[in-house]
């Protein structure tokens, strides 16, 4: 008798040990992902950066009285390289807004829609905020389902030992653009 509660002992010590050991990994695979998508987010960020500035020296050469709509994109990229990480979101917000509204201007000028080189850095930028709003939705999901583990049992408990939090979603205040769509600003 003291043999088989001895092994049941046993047996249930392995399973909260394997238990806790799966939870715990599973929990650091949950916050490894979101840190890869994060990255990923940073990444095309970086890229959209890096596209500006031929953007806006292409756009002031066709419409250089549009100069505050232009300095406000440098003003608002500025921001959004030098800004810590609440004030970098708010930053790529604004200057997301900035770039849809030099697009508008832009759109409005013949010669400039008329000019390639106009034309691919327009593509160039559609397409990064397109990659921008699918690394965003991946790192939402990704917070999504470690913020699911983390109030579920037993990650609940372990996520206290490991000192783990809830995440927040990535919003850079985007909507969903089409591939052939100008990016738009919604006032």
């Amino acid at each position: 008798m003291v043999e088989a509660i001895f092994g049941v002992t046993i047996v249930a010590g392995i399973a909260v040990v394997g238990l806790y050991g799966w939870s715990h990994n599973r929990l650091v695979a949950l916050d490894q992902r979101c840190e890869t998508a994060l990255a990923d987010i940073d990444v095309q960020l970086k890229h959209r950066h890096s596209l500006l500035p031929g953007l806006i020296e292409t756009v002031r050469g066709f419409v250089s009285h549009e100069r505050g709509i232009l300095e406000s994109v440098i003003s608002a990229r500025t921001a959004a390289l030098q800004g810590a990480t609440p004030d970098r979101l708010f930053a790529e917000k604004k200057l997301s807004e900035t770039i849809g509204a030099l697009l508008q201007i832009a759109d409005r000028n013949p010669d400039l829609k008329a000019s390639p080189h106009f034309t691919q850095l327009r593509l160039d930028i559609i397409d990064v905020e397109n990659r921008i709003m699918a690394s965003r939705r991946f790192l939402n999901l990704a917070v999504e389902e470690f913020n699911t583990a983390l109030r579920s049992f037993p990650g609940n408990v372990i996520a206290g030992r490991m000192r783990l939090s809830a995440r927040k979603p990535f919003d850079v205040g985007l909507e969903r653009l089409a591939l052939d769509e100008a990016v738009v600003v919604k006032f």
